[in-house]
Parts: structure tokens; C-alpha cells; sequence
């Protein structure tokens, strides 16, 4: 007969015993490593590596963790029980992630690295609910904040920043449900947190790519996508401050919304390169860069060579750029090492009792250049 507890049998563990008596009396190999060879490797007692097996009684998850590493060290036989122990003792959490446009290819990158991100952990069992909005209009994005937050330990998500957005993560926190601002920060007090880049830095290093590569006068545009998005409106601030500080030769043109449409962007630029001789660069802050290289690529060739492109993702089409020499540097979020972090701020946020404490997690921004591609 088989008897179950906590996922692991009696079964598994009388065989673990039945292997060692026959071991000492001859019957398998005297080399094989023993339960109380386990247990020295491991650092801890008999008796924990017994519970461990036997799934008969609470062990913490990075004790067994320390067990099954020597158990792989010393090559003892009952990793596969080791392993299901671990699962079993391991927290479980379901974390919603709500992105944006689901046709771009970019956002796709981003849910995809989510998804591997949740895959692989190893300290927890994610369940990972990974949704996209196509419709950007504040009161659609705070109504699918708030279903997909109530069905979830913790929700983080990228949006500009609105007070019915403000709201809708104040109702959740309320409910016990924190809400993590990704990629844009959000200035709703209830926020848990925000996992993303230093746009500040972000925008000046941007200006300096432009300033330090153009030595000819001329005219630099801004597209953002809105100007709701904080990632966007403090790069652009820090974009300005850093042309007026360093680059007396270039001007800057008013901000252009793209509303992040790509065919808005296309419009946009090509419009500029029809019109205007002097234009040296243009900052991608926001979505649009699929047009504005289609824009590009339309232009005459002596154009296309005098033009700086900076933007601020690395989607298929960005690589393409790049690989064409369209686009001088591209600025963007590690997408593993973000979906990391934002895992992680997300599990503290659930975990944390001071409700008070805003998790501010920024991480290094990427350069690629063409020849760092």
C-alpha cells in the first residue's frame, strides 16, 4: 500500500532506507553515499534530512535548498525526492503584469522575458498573468488594473501616469493587492513601487550621443509618445538640460506627440526631413521608432547620412536599425535582469508590512550601438 503526506510517499522513503541496509550488507555498492553521509555534506542533522525525505514535517526551503546541493555534490541517489520537497515547501504567489499594445513587438519581448523570468525562479512558485491593453485611454487601463489586480497577490504595470490610474492602484493596495509601477514610475502615494530606469540619466546621455556625433549646426526633434509617461517626460527635461548646458550649436525643436503610434511618428519625420535642411537628430523618447526608420529610409541618402537617431528600446526593429546604421545608440531596460528585479520588488511588496515604504528599484540602463549590436 502507498501512503501520501505532503506530496512525497512512506513509500519513497522506506526504499531510501531498504537501498541503505543493502548497501551495508553487500547488496549494492559500499561507495554510495549514505543519509548520514547527506548530512554531514549538507551541514545539518540525521534527523533533518529524514524529515527532507520523508516530506513528514516543515524544513525551510533554503535548508533543503543547501541539502539537495550536496546531495548533487556527493551524487546521493534521492535528488528527485530532494527536488519535490523543495517545490513543496516553496511559497507559491500569482503576479499579474499588465503591458501595453499587444502588436508590438517590443512589449511582446518584454511579456516573454516575464514569463522565463517567473519560469525560473527558484525561491518561490510564480504563476505569472501576463496581459496586454491595446486601448491606452485612462479609464480602460484603470478597469483592467483593477480585474486583474483583485485576481492577483501582486500587479505591477506600465501606464501614464493619471489620477484614474492613481486611483485604481489606491483601490487595490486598500484590498491588500500592491501595485508596482514598471518602466514609468506613477505618483500615486499607494504605489508599492517602481522598477525601472534613471530617466534622468537616460535623457542627458542621450543628448550627449546626438551632441558629441553632430559638429554641423542644425535642428534636433523629441518624439514622446505621451506626455503622461514620467520615463518620458523626465528624460526630455534632462534631454533639453544637457543641450543647453553642452550643445550651443544645435537647437531643439517643441516636443512631438506620437501617441505611440508608429505611423504618427512616420508622418512626423517625414514631414521634418521634407521641410527643413538643418535637421541633425531626432530623441525617440517614446514608441514610434518603426516609423521614424521607415521615414528615414525614405529620405535621400546625403540625408539619411547626417541624421542621428537615439531612441530608447531594443525591439527587432531597433536591432535593425542598428545593424543598418540608422540609429546612433539605442538606450534600454536589461530585459532579464529588470524581469528579475521586477519579480523580486513584487514579492517584497507582498511580504512587507510597513505600508508606508516605496520600493524604488533602478537599474542600469544598456548602450547598443551599431558596432556593440
Amino acid at each position: 500500500m502507498r501512503y501520501q503526506n505532503g506530496g512525497v510517499t512512506h513509500k519513497s522513503i522506506i526504499s531510501q532506507y531498504i537501498l541503505e541496509t543493502m548497501t551495508q550488507c553487500g547488496d549494492v555498492p559500499m561507495n554510495r553515499p549514505t543519509i548520514a553521509d547527506l548530512a554531514k555534506a549538507a551541514n545539518v542533522s540525521v534527523s533533518t534530512v529524514n524529515r527532507i525525505l520523508a516530506g513528514s514535517a516543515s524544513v525551510r526551503t533554503a535548508t533543503i535548498q543547501r541539502v539537495q546541493n550536496a546531495a548533487d555534490e556527493i551524487g546521493y541517489y534521492g535528488l528527485g525526492t530532494i527536488e519535490a520537497r523543495k517545490q513543496e515547501s516553496m511559497p507559491s504567489y500569482r503576479l499579474g503584469f499588465l503591458l501595453q499594445q499587444s502588436t508590438r513587438e517590443l512589449y511582446q519581448l518584454i511579456g516573454q522575458k516575464i514569463r522565463e523570468a517567473a519560469a525560473g525562479w527558484r525561491d518561490a512558485r510564480i504563476d505569472a498573468a501576463v496581459e496586454f491593453v491595446d486601448h491606452l485611454e485612462p479609464e480602460n487601463i484603470a478597469a483592467r488594473l483593477k480585474t486583474l489586480g483583485r485576481a492577483c497577490d501582486a500587479a505591477a504595470v506600465v501606464a501614464g501616469d493619471h489620477p484614474l490610474i492613481g486611483q485604481a492602484i489606491q483601490a487595490l493596495r486598500h484590498q491588500g493587492r500592491p501595485v508596482v509601477a514598471y518602466i514609468t514610475d506613477q505618483s500615486a502615494s499607494e504605489r508599492a513601487g517602481y522598477v525601472g530606469a534613471d530617466n534622468w540619466k537616460l535623457g542627458r546621455t542621450a543628448a550627449w550621443f546626438i551632441a558629441q556625433t553632430t559638429c554641423h549646426p542644425g535642428r534636433v526633434q523629441v518624439l514622446i509618445g505621451n506626455h503622461r509617461y514620467q520615463c518620458q517626460d523626465i528624460s526630455e527635461a534632462s534631454f533639453r538640460s544637457y543641450m543647453r548646458e553642452h550643445a550651443g550649436h544645435l537647437g531643439i525643436e517643441d516636443s512631438l506627440p506620437t501617441h505611440e503610434e508608429p505611423k504618427e511618428a512616420h508622418r512626423l519625420i517625414s514631414k521634418l526631413l521634407a521641410e527643413r535642411d538643418d535637421l541633425a537628430g531626432v530623441y525617440v523618447a517614446g514608441g514610434g521608432i518603426s516609423g521614424v526608420l521607415q521615414a528615414v529610409r525614405e529620405a535621400p541618402e546625403e540625408r539619411r547620412r547626417r541624421l542621428r537617431v537615439v531612441c530608447r528600446d531594443i525591439g527587432p526593429e531597433t536591432r535593425r536599425g542598428l545593424a543598418e546604421g540608422l540609429i546612433t545608440a539605442a538606450l534600454c531596460h536589461p530585459l532579464e535582469r529588470t524581469s528579475d528585479q521586477l519579480i523580486q520588488t513584487m514579492i517584497d511588496a507582498i511580504r512587507q508590512t510597513n505600508d508606508g515604504v516605496i520600493l524604488q528599484r533602478t537599474l542600469p540602463f544598456e548602450i547598443i550601438t551599431p558596432e556593440n549590436l
